[in-house]
């Protein structure tokens, strides 16, 4: 899998952050600080609509 963070990581090693890696349907989602850990994958769609939500500033209804 081709991994890359965000350029907004923090630190200097810049691995502060996720990592995602794009897959045919899905996004795979690592924490970068760990990454043999274990990844999450959600499909592709979802993840672009969290991606959108965040820019926006879009908060869950409580």
């Amino acid at each position: 899998m081709d991994w890359r963070k965000s350029s907004y990581s923090g630190g200097g090693e810049g691995n502060t952050c996720v990592e995602i890696a794009a897959l045919p349907a899905h996004v795979a989602i690592r924490d970068s600080k760990a990454p043999a850990r274990g990844t999450l994958s959600v499909p592709t769609a979802s993840f672009a609509a969290f991606v959108e939500s965040v820019k926006r500033g879009s908060r869950p209804a409580e």
